[in-house]
Order: C-alpha cells, then sequence, then structure tokens
C-alpha cells in the first residue's frame, strides 16, 4: 500500500543562501523527528546548533550537512551510534589534514611538491640527528 506524504512531510531543498534553519525546518528537511535531532545533538558533538538569546535552536548549512551525513550512515550504511561517531571523527581529521596541505601549498607559491619534499628531507635529517 503506498501512502500519501502530507505537505509537511515532504523534503524541501536547502537553500544556499539562509544562514540559519529552525528545528522544525532542519526535521522537514531531514526527515527526522526533532526528539532524534535533539539526541544527536547530544550525542555527536560536532552537531553545535546555534542558541540565541530565546535559546532556540539554529542550525548553520554545516550542522544541516553534517546531520544528512549521520542520517546516511545510520540509516542506509547500517552504522551503529558509535561507529558512525568513529566515521565523522576520522572524517573530520582528514579534512582537517587537507586543508592543512591546502595551507602549506598556498604558502609555497605553486612549488608545493618541490616545498614539501625539501620539508621531507629535512625532518628525516632531524630524526636522523634524534636517534
Amino acid at each position: 500500500m503506498v501512502r500519501l506524504l502530507k505537505s509537511d512531510e515532504i523534503e524541501t531543498p536547502i537553500s544556499h543562501e539562509r544562514l540559519y534553519y529552525r528545528i522544525g525546518e532542519v526535521s522537514r528537511i531531514t526527515g527526522l523527528k526533532p526528539h532524534v535531532l535533539r539526541y544527536w545533538e547530544s550525542e555527536f558533538k560536532v552537531i553545535k546548533p546555534h542558541k540565541g538569546g530565546s535559546l532556540q535552536r539554529l542550525y548553520r548549512r554545516k550542522d544541516l550537512d553534517l546531520i544528512l551525513r549521520i542520517k546516511k550512515l545510520l540509516y542506509e550504511e547500517g552504522f551503529t551510534i558509535a561507529g558512525a561517531k568513529k566515521k565523522i571523527r576520522n572524517l573530520e581529521k582528514l579534512e582537517n589534514k587537507q586543508v592543512n596541505l591546502k595551507r602549506v601549498e598556498k604558502r609555497s607559491n605553486g612549488r608545493s611538491h618541490e616545498f614539501l619534499v625539501t620539508i621531507q628531507e629535512e625532518l628525516k635529517g632531524i630524526r636522523k640527528m634524534l636517534e
């Protein structure tokens, strides 16, 4: 039996122009109930909605992306909460490493490979001195 979705159950596209989304809007966009979002907020420390003077949760685009990634890990890929936490942590570390590499490349003015090889050789020399 096919059930028709109510108008408030239809996922709305994420606007790139908006800075903040209320929990009800995030609930509609992600298809998750507000209590699930609040629970995930307590479990996944990377979800940090801004709470203004009214103490209302205001989610940013970054939070929405994380929630959708967590939803996929839990519901589609079959991860447990603990497994999803670990996966998110590993993804964050990988993203941080990529950001740091981009900074090094930016400072090297396009000579990134040569620059990194020089640094690697210097570190190997320091390692030999310490041994």
